[in-house]
């Protein structure tokens, strides 16, 4: 059995990473190419490669505070591809984001204190692209028909891992070429994507073109991106409204804005002990002390309840 790869649980200013927090920090563990094992606290995803065909790989704990990646299926990979896979996991988990100043903030919240023994983390997709995309199949819809898209794109038009031929499930999240080549009529009736149809041909056609560059917002600063500019961008993109930006950058580590919808505003209002949600404003007001990440601080505070 080929080795896992271990990855250190620390941030990089050194503070605790709550692994299974972070895997289940919000829903997409739950949509393919994810698939989230509750009993044995584990997320398999499979993993695009550059220029190699995908692989599938479990994150477990691994002891001594660390992850154990392991690969699923196929030969033993080289050193260059458990170096990717590595890096692709270690980004999954948002290893890199330091949230050392928003734990300093919230340890001096009575109700937000838990956090900092390592919850904070948003599990993302190993693309920006793929989280776009899955953020739009959540919009306007129950989460069952959210799996129904989300199934039907990777089982249709994702590339198949190594060792997994014939599990569908476990196809690669389908390319922005692969989504663009197919027509409103495959959206439709095969995604059953309803209203969303145009707007996924569209959307992979001007990521396909070149035309919109979305991994760049993964990968650029605060300070060389402002979170307005990347919430300007988001909001430009066919089928992304309010709720889908704010989503989105909080995929991005981009925690600015709340995430407030049919969930989340009565999720706080019992969480508070009010008959009705409060104002959108006073949510808001409720968080500001945490500046760029009142949405993370937000999002923990209704979600708290997930891990027992």
């Amino acid at each position: 059995m080929t080795e896992p790869i271990l990855l250190p649980l620390r941030g990089p200013a050194g503070e605790p990473v709550d692994l299974w927090r972070t895997l289940i920090s919000h829903g997409f563990a739950e949509l393919p190419p994810m698939a989230l094992d509750e009993t044995r606290r584990t997320l398999a995803l499979t993993v695009p490669l550059p220029r190699r065909a995908p692989r599938r790989v479990e994150i477990a704990r691994g002891g001594r505070g660390r992850a154990a990646v392991r690969i699923l299926g196929g030969p033993a990979p080289s050193a260059a591809t458990r170096s990717a896979l590595g890096a692709a996991v270690a980004h999954v988990l948002h290893l890199d984001q330091d949230l050392s100043a928003f734990y300093a903030t919230a340890d001096g919240d009575e109700a937000m204190t838990w956090v900092t023994a390592g919850a904070g983390r948003m599990l993302r997709s190993p693309t920006v692209w793929e989280d776009v995309v899955k953020t739009i199949c959540t919009t306007n819809c129950t989460w069952a028909l959210t799996r129904v898209m989300v199934t039907a794109l990777v089982a249709h038009l994702g590339t198949p891992a190594v060792g997994h031929r014939g599990d569908p499930a476990a196809n690669a999240f389908p390319t922005p070429v692969a989504m663009a080549a197919r027509d409103e009529a495959f959206y439709r009736e095969v995604v059953r994507a309803g209203y969303r149809a145009p707007r996924f041909v569209e959307l992979a056609t001007l990521v396909a073109e070149g035309r919109v560059d979305l991994e760049s917002l993964g990968s650029a600063s605060r300070e060389h991106l402002p979170d307005a500019e990347v919430e300007r961008r988001l909001l430009a993109l066919p089928g992304v409204g309010p709720y889908a930006a704010a989503h989105i950058m909080m995929t991005l580590g981009r925690s600015s804005r709340l995430i407030l919808d049919s969930w989340t505003r009565p999720t706080y209002a019992r969480l508070t002990g009010r008959r009705r949600p409060p104002t959108d404003a006073a949510i808001a007001r409720r968080f500001r002390a945490y500046g760029p990440e009142a949405g993370l601080a937000f999002w923990l505070f209704i979600t708290r309840d997930w891990v027992t």
